[in-house]
C-alpha cells in the first residue's frame, strides 16, 4: 500500500496537479496498558493486614557471638615476645621496678653500675608482656606490670649487690621479684638480700659436717677406749689379787715352819 501511494504521488505530480491534502500512513504503535495505581483504602487495608513476624526476647545480637578479627603480630612483637622467652628462661632472679620519671641520665649511670654486678635492665611493652606471662608460671606476676616499669634481670640471684646499688636511686621503687622460681614482695627481697652469701653459707654447712664427723669419731672411739679401760683395770685387781695371795701363802707357810721348829 505505500509504494501505491507514492506511485500514485509520483504520476500526480507529473501531470502538475496536487491534492489539497497528503495522506500520509505511519506504522501503527503498539497499545500499552498503564498499571493504574492501587486505592488508597486498599493500601491501607494491605498495611493493616501484614503479617508481622514477632520479635524474640533476647536480641539475636546478644545471642549469636560477635566473630572477632584475629590480627596476626607484627615482626617487631615476635621480635620481643622471643626475647623476653629468653630473658625469662635464662635469668634466675627477676625483679619488676616502678619508674618514676626518671631521668635518662640516672638511668644510664644506674645502667653503668649494675652492669659491675652482670645485672641488666630491660625495657619491654605492658601489651608483650602481658600476652606472654598469661601463660606462664610468672602469671602471678601480671598484677606488678601496670604503667612504666624497668625489668632487672640476673643470671645468679644477687639481690645484695641489686638493692645496695639501688639504694641512692629513688626514681625507681621495687614493686616485687621472682628468684630461682619464688614469688617475693618488697619485702621478701629486702629480706633475701640480708642473708649471708653462698659462699658463707657453704663455709658453716662444711664446719657443721666436720663437727657432726669429729663427733661421731669421739663416740665411736669411746666405747672401745672405756672398754680397753675396764679391762685394763681388771686385770690390775686380778694380778693384786694374785700377789695378794702368794703373800698370805708364804706368810701361813713360814708361820707354820715356825711352829714346827719350836
Amino acid at each position: 500500500l505505500t509504494k501505491m501511494a507514492a506511485l500514485c504521488g509520483r504520476l500526480l505530480r507529473c501531470r502538475g496537479w496536487f491534492p489539497p491534502q497528503q495522506i500520509v500512513r505511519h506504522g501503527s504503535k503498539a497499545v500499552t496498558r498503564h498499571r493504574k495505581p492501587m486505592h488508597f483504602l486498599r493500601q491501607k487495608l494491605l498495611a493493616v493486614t501484614q503479617y508481622i513476624p514477632p520479635k524474640p526476647a533476647v536480641p539475636e545480637r546478644c545471642i549469636k557471638p560477635r566473630k572477632g578479627e584475629v590480627q596476626e603480630p607484627s615482626g617487631l612483637e615476635k621480635l620481643l615476645r622471643r626475647d623476653l622467652e629468653i630473658t625469662f628462661r635464662e635469668n634466675k632472679m627477676i625483679t619488676v621496678f616502678q619508674n618514676n620519671s626518671i631521668t635518662s641520665e640516672e638511668l644510664r649511670l644506674l645502667r653503668h653500675r649494675l652492669l659491675k654486678h652482670d645485672i641488666r635492665m630491660k625495657f619491654f611493652p605492658n601489651q608483650i608482656l602481658r600476652s606472654f606471662l598469661a601463660s606462664t608460671k610468672y602469671k602471678n606476676l601480671l598484677p606488678l606490670f601496670v604503667g612504666h616499669n624497668i625489668i632487672i634481670v640476673s643470671k645468679e640471684p644477687k639481690a645484695k649487690e641489686l638493692m645496695k646499688t639501688v639504694r641512692s636511686t629513688t626514681q625507681i621503687s621495687l614493686l616485687g621479684a621472682c628468684i630461682e622460681g619464688v614469688l617475693f614482695s618488697h619485702q621478701g627481697v629486702v629480706n633475701y638480700s640480708r642473708l649471708p652469701g653462698m659462699q658463707i653459707i657453704h663455709g658453716e654447712i662444711v664446719g657443721g659436717l666436720t663437727l657432726m664427723t669429729a663427733q661421731t669419731c669421739q663416740l665411736l672411739q669411746s666405747g672401745p677406749m672405756h672398754l680397753a679401760a675396764l679391762l685394763e683395770q681388771y686385770v690390775k685387781q686380778q694380778s693384786g689379787a694374785a700377789t695378794g695371795l702368794k703373800e698370805t701363802g708364804s706368810l701361813e707357810q713360814k708361820e707354820t715352819l715356825g711352829c714346827q721348829g719350836s
